[in-house]
Order: structure tokens, then sequence, then C-alpha cells
């Protein structure tokens, strides 16, 4: 198959995900993401295989049965992600309200009072599109995001599409462009929300993750250093209800003394640091299926901190 064929695919796919996932009854909807996520990982593909890996790293001390255990659990969990984005579109308010708690939230209403503006970062955890809707629903707080550039176009369009639907501002992720009007709005007091746990640029920062070395984006960090604005780490995970749960960390303060890339440094790694614990307790809601790691990447492209496609 050429890949225009296998980017139709893929975008006929989603859009039939979008049409039709919403429309099922809630039970339906979960018992069909867990049929469609057992049976991806019982393929044992190399989307299962690299989650294996990665998670493998996370719990070193795991056995293969474990591993395995972990694995099933986050497929479950993945598709628990899929399956609640393609429906939140037609949750009401009440269900967006009750379908999100998190600990320590004051430190986020404290952050939006104080007008420094917030920049809340997040690793590949639970359902971020839900805990954003969540934020302009039951906090009323407009934010804005960037977004990965998918293939084929009309996938990313709507990706956007379903973004800027649910109350989000999506800009695209074209490096220094993005970063001026991401400092903008926090220098406006405003709120940017970021998935910060993997590099999709040259510019990433190398940080120790648990116990080896991965690049993560420099973003976060350089924004609250520039503008002044306050840095949360945010960890997301599901339970056995149907509510996800989080939890705001503590700010992330700039360092007084160091150039502006020393102080970038230590910062993406209290704020790799903050994953990690967040991660350990939940491994098998980290939605990582790709490489992450240095030496698990392609060797022109460990410099770069991405992954060949």
């Amino acid at each position: 198959m050429s890949r225009i064929d296998t980017d139709k695919l893929a975008d006929a796919l989603y859009g039939l995900g979008w049409s039709t996932v919403k429309k099922l009854p809630e039970g339906a909807a979960v018992r069909l993401g867990r049929t469609i996520a057992d049976a991806a990982w019982r393929r044992r593909g190399k989307g299962v295989l690299r989650l294996e890996a990665n998670l493998a790293r996370v719990v070193p001390d795991a056995t293969p049965q474990r591993l395995t255990e972990l694995s099933r659990a986050g497929m479950r969990s993945y598709m628990r992600y899929w399956m609640e984005s393609f429906r939140l579109p037609a949750w009401s308010t009440d269900r967006i309200t009750a379908g999100f708690a998190a600990q320590d939230i004051q430190r986020l209403r404290d952050g939006l009072a104080s007008d420094r503006g917030v920049v809340l970062a997040l690793p590949h955890m639970g359902n971020y599109d839900l805990a954003g809707v969540w934020v302009t629903t039951a906090l009323g707080v407009p934010f804005t995001t960037v977004a990965e550039r998918l293939k084929p176009e009309s996938l990313y369009d709507r990706f956007v599409a379903y973004r800027e639907g649910l109350g989000m501002e999506v800009l695209p992720h074209t490096g220094g462009a993005a970063f001026g009007t991401l400092a903008r709005r926090l220098r406006d007091g405003g709120l940017v929300c970021l998935v910060a746990d993997r590099d999709l640029s040259s510019s990433g920062i190398e940080v120790d993750f648990f116990g080896h070395a991965a690049k993560m984006p420099a973003g976060p960090a350089m924004l609250a250093a520039r503008t002044g604005a306050m840095l949360l780490p945010v960890t997301l995970w599901y339970d056995r209800t149907p509510v996800m749960r989080g939890r705001i960390h503590s700010e992330i303060e700039v360092p007084a003394e160091g150039t502006r890339a020393e102080k970038a440094t230590v910062m993406t790694q209290a704020l790799a640091d903050a994953f990690a614990s967040g991660i350990a307790d939940h491994p098998e809601d980290w939605h990582m299926l790709q490489r992450l790691w240095l030496d698990d990447l392609e060797p022109r492209d460990a410099a770069r901190g991405t992954e060949t496609p």
C-alpha cells in the first residue's frame, strides 16, 4: 500500500471513530475499547513491544509476567483515552465536570489568580484532552496549546478542529512562531498547556529519566523563565471508576543563578522528576508507544532526540 493510500486509510478510520463512537452508549464504548485494546495487545505489534520495552525501564524489577500484565493494562488505558476522546464532543457539561478530579487543584487556581500566567506541563498520561476540556468547562478558563503536524494534513485538520471545538486555542508545532504566541498569552496572564515528555525538535534538553538519558522539550522551562509564568507539572491516571484522576505538582521555580540555558536545564530535569514520580505510581497509564531514551534511538536521530518514522 502506498503512503498516500495509508494516509487516506488513517484519515478515514479516525473520521469513522469521531462520527460513530460518540453515538454509542457509554457502556458499549467501554466494551468496544477494551476489545480493540486486547486484540492489539495479542498481536504483539511494534507499538506493544515498544510499550513493554519502555515499561521495563520504568519498572526495572518487574518480572516478564508483570511486564506483559502492565502492557495489557497500558493498551486498555490507551484505548480508553481514544474512546473518551471520540466521545468528548457529545458529553454534557455535567459529565465533563464529574469526569475528572485533581489533587492540589488550588495550585492551579492560585496561579491563575496571580495573573503571572501558568504553564501546565504533562506527560502522555491518562487523557489530557479530558483534563483540558475540564479546565475550560469546570474552571471556565481558556488555554493555548500546540499540536504536532500529522500526516495526512486532513488528519491534522481533524485534530485541530476537534480540540478547538473543545475550547482550546491550538497552534501548529512550528518552533519559534508558536513560542512567541505562547509567550504573549502568558504575559497576558493566560494559561498554556503542553505535553512535554518527548522532544519533537532539535533543541531538546537532555535529562536523567528513570536512570537513563532522554531528551525533553525546552519549551515549558524557557516560557516560564522568560515570562515569569508559573510552571506546574501535572500527571494523570485512571482508577476503576469512570473518573480520571490527576495531580497538580508543586511549582518548578526559576533558579536564581545561571545562564538562561543552565536555568532551563535545571527546570527541565525537575519536570522530568515530577513526571517520573507520577509515572512510577501509575505506569500502565503512561501511553508511550514510541522510542524515548537516547540509547533506543537510531544513531542519526539520537542527537535530535527524535525517532525515525
